[in-house]
């Protein structure tokens, strides 16, 4: 077929957000689809580099000169952003739909579920839509209830049971269900509020990793499917070997790789806390005297925000560790000499380490990060969850313990790393669970849009023999 089927991927402006929704494009995009990416003016601005073979459009989010810092809160951005954005993504598609180039015809908007307001907007131009879940299913199982109205704010339980999910306790709670402002927890909860107009509900998990919910929540959400791990190729399947990042970075890279090439195997602790998370100086100086009392060598992450919180006395760089303000998370991760990750637990960095088989350290900062500590510690058994004292500070002895159990103690937690990350894979090649759904996505998704070019080249056709002055044919 001459036209491309042509599909719309709206992402929520943040780097956490664009990553795994733009690694699901470039698997559509491997199988013919043509992908545009859709971001706020003020973003595009903030992306370095997008794979060449990716268009990219953009809208409003009412803050074109500075994004969430112009609006001074979150709560003042999202309110801006829910009335600009609809009208100019109406714009958008309108503009594509009326282009004289028949590529431009939208057939399909994958959309982040926290733009919830997109499936009205795609649904008035005739465009089927396919929700993209960011975060787990046992996240979204919770924040679901709370839209269901069946968990009710403020917590007043100690323990929760959710079906098919462990037992929860209120450690194991997102952190925006604590707190006198609910704008997050509003936030987390309205992704669902229009779900159930989403022709596809896919999540970036894989079946194997949350059997049991998955299960369950099929029977809500026939629609639902798990498409997951969306990690560049090369760190898992191999079968695009030039696929080795995300491809929207906004920083650029600092060379640490071979800073590790010398080290031992296992022997390195690699310490990053996300793009979000700052910790107060009292905890920055107690991971830091950490990390120079262990006997183990340690990479870690500082952003340069918060590189004035390290004690003064610390070296950035040593015979023992190297203090950069970014690398390659997926290529240290990928390392033979790392043997240990800290992390706050984001979902992203979840999945990473899960696919890339490194036991963990959970040091949850907010969101959705607690419940992914659980189960890493729990319930996947790949790692352990540091204990706070009552300032909720962790102390340099407790993190030390931790950090050497891993790489001097526990073999259950490599063995469990290593099965995740073959359960991980295998989910993703072919005949995978994964691989599976996105292929039926696929199908469903290309069979409407072939059947929708022949029904207009039937159209035209018929109109030509009626009047040649017509003479004009879409190539099929």
């Amino acid at each position: 077929m001459a036209t491309r089927a042509h599909c719309l991927v709206l992402a929520l402006p943040a780097q956490g957000h664009i990553n795994p929704i733009l690694q699901f494009s470039k698997l559509l995009e491997r199988q013919g689809v043509r992908i545009t990416l859709v971001t706020t003016h003020f973003y595009y601005n903030s992306l370095k580099t997008l794979p060449p073979s990716i268009a990219l459009e953009t809208i409003s989010d009412g803050f074109d000169k500075g994004g969430l810092k112009e609006a001074g809160c979150f709560k003042a951005y999202i309110e801006r952003f829910w009335q600009v954005g609809p009208l100019t993504f109406s714009e958008l598609l309108a503009k594509l739909g009326g282009s004289k180039d028949d590529d431009d015809h939208v057939d399909c908007v994958v959309y982040d579920s926290f733009l919830s307001w997109a499936p009205e907007v795609a649904k008035r131009f005739g465009i089927v839509v396919a929700a993209y879940l960011t975060q787990n299913m046992a996240v979204n199982s919770i924040y679901y209830h709370v839209h269901l109205g069946k968990l009710h704010v403020p917590l007043k339980e100690d323990e929760f049971s959710f079906l098919a999910m462990p037992k929860l306790y209120l450690e194991d709670m997102p952190s925006f269900f604590f707190g006198e402002d609910s704008t997050f927890l509003d936030f987390e909860v309205s992704q669902f509020s229009s779900i159930h107009k989403a022709d596809w509900i896919l999540c970036n998990t894989f079946y194997e990793l949350e059997k049991e919910i998955a299960d369950w929540i099929v029977k809500v959400w026939p629609q639902f499917k798990t498409i997951g791990p969306n990690i560049p190729s090369f760190f898992l399947d191999k079968q695009w070997e030039d696929d080795q990042d995300y491809g929207a970075t906004e920083f650029k890279s600092e060379e640490c790789m071979e800073w590790l090439d010398d080290k031992p195997k296992g022997s390195v602790v690699y310490v990053s806390f996300g793009s979000v998370a700052s910790f107060g100086d009292e905890q920055m100086e107690e991971i830091a005297c950490c990390l120079r009392e262990c006997s183990s060598y340690f990479l870690w992450v500082v952003r340069a925000s918060e590189e004035t919180k390290l004690p003064k006395d610390f070296e950035k760089k040593s015979k023992k560790g190297l203090v950069v303000t970014w690398c390659s998370q997926l290529k240290v991760l990928a390392h033979e000499a790392v043997g240990c990750f800290v992390t706050h637990c984001g979902w992203n960095s979840t999945l990473e380490t899960l696919c890339l088989g490194v036991p963990t350290v959970a040091i949850p900062y907010w969101s959705d990060q607690s419940i992914n500590a659980k189960l890493l510690s729990d319930v996947w058994k790949i790692g352990t969850r540091v204990l706070v004292d009552e300032k909720k500070v962790v102390q340099r002895e407790t993190l030390k313990h931790c950090i050497e159990e891993i790489l001097n103690g526990s073999k259950e937690m490599k063995n469990n790393a290593i099965q995740w990350r073959t359960s991980a894979v295998k989910a993703f090649t072919e005949g995978g669970t994964s691989y599976e759904n996105v292929k039926e996505f696929l199908h469903l998704f290309i069979s409407k849009f072939e059947n929708e070019v022949v029904d207009y080249c039937v159209y035209t056709e018929h109109a030509a023999l009626v009047d040649h002055s017509y003479g004009i044919f879409l190539p099929c």
